[in-house]
C-alpha cells in the first residue's frame, strides 16, 4: 500500500484504448474482436489506416495520455491533493481492470469513474462502468460514475469555439461566396439501440443542437461514421453516404463537427481526413473539420468539474 494516496480520491479515466505500436495492433485488434483473430487482410487494412496517418499510432496514444494528465492537473487545481487520476482503456493495456487493480495497490478505497466520451450509450460507456464496477467490487474500492456530460456549459462552449472557428476558415478559403452546411458526427453504433430505448442518439443530437444555436448555424445536419462490421444493421447514414447526397443538392462546402469524439483517433484522422475528405474532392465539395478537444482547458474543466459533481453528489463533499 502507498500511503500518500491511502486518503485520497481515485479518479478512472476510461476510454477505448490504442495500440502503443504497429507491433501491437494484431492484439489489440484480437481484443476488440472478443479473442478472434483477424485475418490477414482485415489486419493489413487496419495496419494501412494508422501507417496512413501522421506518425502512425503513437499521438493516438499520445493524445489520451495527455487528457488524463490534463485532468489531473486541472483537479489539483480545484482540490489540491485530493485526487490522483488512473488510466482504464477498453482494449489495451492498462485495460480497465488494470487501472481499477493499481488503485486497490495504491491503497484507494474510494473512486469515481469518467469516460472520455461525452455521451452516454448502454454499448459503450455503459460497458466501461460495468467492468470497473464489477472489479472494484471485488477489490472492496466504493466507486461512483459519470454517465455523461454532453451538455456541460464548457463542454458546449468548447465545441461552439471550434464551430465558429471552422466557418470562419471556410468563409476565408472562399471570400465569403459559398453556404457552409455543418455536419455533427459521432461513431455509429448499432440500430438495436433504439429498440432498447437508449438515449446516445438523443444526447448527440441535444449537443449539436446547443451547438448549433450557440453558433448561429441555421443550416446543420446530424450524420453517422466509424460502423463497425458486423452482420447487424448500424445507425446511419453515415457520413460517405451523406455527402453525395449533398453534393446533389448544390452544397458545395462542408464543416464536419465530430462532436462524439473529444480528441485525434483513427475515426477523425483517417476516417474523416482521409476517407471523407477523399470523398468530397470526388464530388468537387470542399470540406473541412474543427479542431478535436484533446486537452483544451474547457474540456479539462469539464472532466474535473464533472468528477467534483458526481462525488458530491454520492454524499462526499
Amino acid at each position: 500500500m502507498s500511503e500518500p494516496n491511502a486518503k485520497k480520491i481515485g479518479v478512472l479515466v476510461m476510454s477505448y484504448g490504442t495500440p502503443e505500436s504497429m507491433d501491437d495492433v494484431e492484439t489489440y485488434y484480437t481484443h476488440i474482436r472478443r479473442g478472434n483473430a483477424p485475418t490477414p487482410e482485415l489486419l493489413a487494412e487496419l495496419k494501412g489506416r494508422y501507417e496512413a496517418i501522421v506518425g502512425g499510432v503513437f499521438p493516438l496514444r499520445e493524445n489520451t495520455n495527455g487528457q488524463v494528465a490534463g485532468l489531473q492537473d486541472k483537479l489539483e487545481q480545484l482540490a489540491p491533493g485530493k485526487f490522483s487520476c488512473y488510466q482504464g482503456l477498453k482494449h489495451a493495456k492498462p485495460y480497465i481492470e488494470d487501472g481499477v487493480d493499481q488503485m486497490a495497490k495504491d491503497g484507494i478505497a474510494e473512486a469515481v469513474g469518467i469516460v472520455l466520451a461525452p455521451h452516454f450509450s448502454t454499448m459503450s460507456v455503459g460497458s466501461y462502468i460495468k467492468r470497473a464496477e464489477e472489479k472494484a467490487k471485488e477489490l472492496g474500492i466504493t466507486m461512483t460514475f459519470v454517465k455523461q456530460y454532453h451538455m456541460h456549459p464548457k463542454l458546449l462552449q468548447a465545441l461552439t469555439d471550434r464551430v465558429a472557428d471552422g466557418l470562419a476558415r471556410l468563409a476565408d478559403a472562399s471570400n465569403g461566396e459559398e453556404n457552409v452546411k455543418v455536419l455533427f458526427s459521432a461513431h455509429s453504433l448499432p440500430v438495436k439501440i433504439r429498440e432498447m430505448g437508449d438515449p446516445y442518439e438523443q444526447q448527440l443530437l441535444e449537443t449539436s443542437a446547443a451547438v448549433a444555436k450557440a453558433a448561429n448555424v441555421k443550416d446543420w445536419q446530424f450524420t453517422w461514421q466509424s460502423a463497425g462490421r458486423t452482420r447487424e444493421p448500424w445507425l446511419g447514414p453515415d457520413i460517405l453516404e451523406t455527402l453525395p447526397v449533398l453534393a446533389e443538392e448544390g452544397v458545395k462546402a462542408v464543416l464536419v463537427a465530430p462532436v462524439g469524439f473529444v480528441s485525434d483517433h483513427l475515426e477523425v484522422l483517417y476516417d474523416l481526413d482521409i476517407e471523407a475528405q477523399a470523398a468530397a474532392k470526388q464530388l468537387d465539395m470542399t470540406l473541412d473539420r474543427i479542431a478535436m478537444l484533446n486537452r483544451d482547458p474547457l474540456y479539462m474543466e469539464t472532466l474535473a468539474e464533472s468528477v467534483i459533481e458526481a462525488l458530491a453528489g454520492h454524499g462526499k463533499e
